[in-house]
């Protein structure tokens, strides 16, 4: 027993300094075969006059401009210059907020119609699928995409679902209309990897041979890292040898393959603990998010975000000292034993230590259209709680929190110079029931407008359907 106890702990030590950034290089383990094919829509400039702009960075600019150029925010300030090939578009009374960002989504996976045929977000064959990638699942002429879009997301990750311990990879989208889901993979975004604890995977293999209990799914989950962390220890690349008089250029041992077989579930599992995959939990209780963050101690891991996260204002310091991301709904709880103890004030609980990353995620067709609103309930009730809480703070939740969760906040999610020009203009507060996403530029490029029919892209699928609106992205 001690010698397997060693060897145990040898292989988990050995896994442990790669996630520290000692590790092979990234490609080894993360290779992307069906790479992104996105290109932006070419685009003038577009310069936003005098509006109130949310940069996402907890900053507020009152009668401020926001110039797009060339596919990235150029500059945001007062009294900018327009240059002379500009569109002109006038803010005033208007908001401009960074594009928003759903870190947790099914559409494609789980598309519209609702129907078996469209049902392709659960791989609920075995407890543990981290082979599998929700990206092979996406159904691009799903008409939510074009929905969600009018309501400002112009960007989201597509995961699979909660049947499994392991469930497999997710994907970050840039939310544009495309025949194949490359031309809307996001450039350079790492992947995710989506877990679940709790309830479901019990209730899917409680009959099926297990899981059926929490503890059953702890060790489900430590049996797969176990593998990985031997997988992991086998295919660690050795420093090359120097060649001796009497051979011939020999090998060097970081070229040679020492771990047999390739194995697809290792690879993705192998590439969480490198911290080239990042992990995603469903999880609602916090004694499971606890014993979760223990989990990806002993395996040398990091927790990217909990999703739902119904109980997480009870462990929201702790969240915020390892950096963990909480995307969270504003409202939903009680639907299930593990979400009983949901509060309104969840989220608002989740964002008050300092370092804290509070998120609104949709999970839902129909909410993705409306997380501006989300986030607005989430400010009231804290208002009711003594809490207040300003707009240019609140949209961090939908913008900069998000895209620091999916490893893409160099990139997108708040208005700073030289980054994407991911932008959405409101015909008011966004935090407000009335409020409507006018235009929503993506990489610069107007994808949306409310008042012009040839900028409503309808999906594919409902074109020609007696069914399909006149006019397309109505919410």
């Amino acid at each position: 027993m001690l010698r397997i106890l060693a060897s145990f702990a040898c292989t988990v030590a050995l896994a442990l300094p790669l996630a520290a950034g000692a590790a092979s290089s990234p490609s080894r383990f993360v290779q992307d075969p069906y790479p992104s094919t996105y290109t932006r829509i070419p685009s003038g400039a577009v310069l936003i006059r005098n509006a109130t702009v949310l940069t996402g960075t907890g900053e507020r600019l009152d009668g401020a401009d926001v110039l797009m150029r060339n596919g990235t925010i150029a500059a945001v300030g007062k009294s900018l210059e327009a240059p002379a090939d500009a569109t002109i578009v006038d803010g005033t009374g208007k908001w401009v907020t960074p594009g928003i960002i759903d870190v947790h989504s099914h559409l494609g996976v789980y598309s519209s119609p609702a129907v078996s045929a469209a049902s392709d977000g659960n791989e609920a064959t075995a407890p543990t699928t981290p082979n599998v990638w929700a990206e092979h699942s996406i159904w691009p002429q799903d008409p939510g995409f074009l929905t969600a879009m009018a309501g400002g997301i112009t960007t989201l990750q597509i995961l699979p679902g909660s049947a499994n311990l392991i469930g497999g990879r997710g994907v970050t989208l840039k939310n544009v209309p495309s025949t194949t889901y490359q031309g809307m993979k996001f450039p350079g975004a790492p992947w995710g990897l989506k877990m679940a604890c709790g309830e479901n995977p019990k209730r899917v293999y409680g009959k099926k041979g297990g899981p059926s209990t929490r503890m059953g799914n702890v060790a489900g989950y430590r049996a797969a890292f176990i593998d990985a962390a031997e997988y992991l220890k086998k295919n660690r690349p050795q420093p090359a040898k120097k060649a001796h008089w009497w051979s011939a250029d020999p090998k060097p041992d970081s070229e040679k393959d020492t771990g047999g077989k390739r194995d697809l579930k290792m690879d993705t599992l192998a590439g969480a603990i490198n911290g080239d995959i990042r992990v995603h939990i469903h999880c609602y209780r916090a004694d499971e998010m606890a014993v979760m963050l223990d989990l990806a101690k002993e395996f040398g891991f990091k927790v990217a975000a909990f999703h739902h996260a119904v109980e997480a204002y009870k462990l929201s310091d702790r969240l915020a000292a390892e950096g963990v991301c909480g995307a969270m709904w504003a409202d939903w709880w009680g639907f299930k034993m593990e979400a009983y103890d949901g509060i309104q004030e969840n989220i608002a609980l989740v964002d008050r230590p300092r370092n804290s990353c509070a998120i609104v995620h949709s999970d839902s067709e129909e909410g993705i259209q409306r997380l501006n609103q989300d986030a607005a309930k989430v400010m009231a009730h804290a208002k009711l709680a003594g809490i207040d809480i300003t707009p240019e703070h609140a949209i961090r939740w939908l913008t900069q929190n998000p895209a620091k969760a999916l490893g893409i906040l160099d990139k997108t999610g708040t208005l700073e110079t030289g980054k994407m020009a991911d932008v959405v203009v409101w015909n008011g507060t966004p935090f407000s029931s009335y409020a409507q996403a006018e235009q929503v530029y993506i990489d610069g490029a107007r994808v949306y407008d409310r008042k012009d029919p040839s900028r409503q892209p309808i999906s594919d699928f409902m074109l020609g359907q007696r069914a399909a609106p006149q006019t397309g992205g109505v919410r």
